[in-house]
């Protein structure tokens, strides 16, 4: 298989761990990631790293690299006939302490199997509790900045993914303000498997830049127990996200993935409150009017 190859791409992704870590620590000033190591038993395994700090409340930078057989009945819904696997990649999950600052997402990742298929996956959103257009704008150009630099068609493509991936269909809702999301990137008659991993570099060294202005513009920001309130309501919804639609999420169950690691998207605290109501023209009745897919943030 070309190059880069699976060695190349799991030695990155335990740098660009190594770099995102460092960078969150320094951001929050005073945690520390705690780190597990583990293996799987069918063969591979990971770092799992979780920081409990003075912004950030909790927040999880997994790298994992696990490699077996397929199980048959994700083999048949990647319409893939039986096969051995390789994936590797790095996810992250931040839940801030302070309800003004969102929560961010990303993973990167690559699989590849015994029978020559390969591709490149990954994505970044961001889920406010309360969302502040210039933020959401300032998100998605960044992101638009990183995509056209490789293929102007990345950001508008990629962003609709978004839209349509992190939705929460029982609620008629989008998780936050989406970002981009892409799947099944391999070489093209445009693009090399090196022009791929490029670009997925790129995504993911944007990570500790876009959450550190994040961070930055919103942690001092007072706020209420209403607004604490409102934060545990929306972890809430992300919760259920990951959950029921995440396939991440399914295809760390179904292939026997540590499940530590596997939960560490999971906030500390989240509310279910029954029959919740907003109160009309309330900042939370805003936010909520804009859990919707199709906006142009980056005009």
């Amino acid at each position: 298989m070309d190059k880069p190859n699976r060695s190349d791409i799991k030695s990155y992704f335990m740098s660009l761990q190594d770099d995102i870590c460092a960078g969150i620590e320094s951001l929050d000033g005073n945690g520390k990631f705690q780190q597990d190591l583990w293996e799987r038993a069918e063969g591979g395994g990971g770092r799992s790293r979780v920081i409990l700090g003075d912004k950030i409340e909790k927040g999880g930078v997994n790298f994992s690299a696990v490699e077996g057989h397929l199980p048959e009945r994700i083999s048949k819904a990647l319409g893939l006939e039986p096969t051995d696997f390789f994936a590797t990649g790095v996810s992250i999950v931040l839940h801030p302490h302070n309800p003004m600052v969102p929560i961010i997402h990303m993973n990167v990742r690559y699989f590849e199997t015994s029978v020559g298929k390969y591709w490149f996956g990954g994505g970044i959103d961001v889920t406010p509790h309360y969302i502040v257009d210039e933020d959401a704008r300032f998100f998605h150009n960044y992101l638009k900045t990183v995509g056209d630099k490789h293929d102007e068609a990345y950001y508008p493509h990629h962003k609709k993914w978004a839209d349509d991936y992190f939705y929460i269909p029982h609620r008629n809702e989008t998780r936050g303000i989406g970002g981009i999301f892409f799947d099944r990137l391999e070489a093209d008659a445009s693009h090399t498997k090196q022009d791929r991993f490029d670009f997925v570099k790129n995504v993911g060294e944007s990570f500790v830049p876009i959450y550190s202005e994040l961070v930055n513009r919103n942690h001092n920001r007072p706020y209420t127990e209403d607004h604490k309130s409102w934060q545990l309501h929306r972890r809430g919804r992300y919760v259920e996200f990951n959950l029921v639609w995440d396939k991440g999420t399914k295809f760390g169950l179904q292939t026997n993935g540590r499940i530590e690691s596997i939960l560490m998207s999971m906030p500390p605290m989240a509310n279910w409150t029954y029959n919740h109501e907003i109160k009309p023209g309330s900042d939370e009745e805003i936010t909520q009017s804009k859990l919707i897919k199709g906006i142009d943030w980056a005009k």
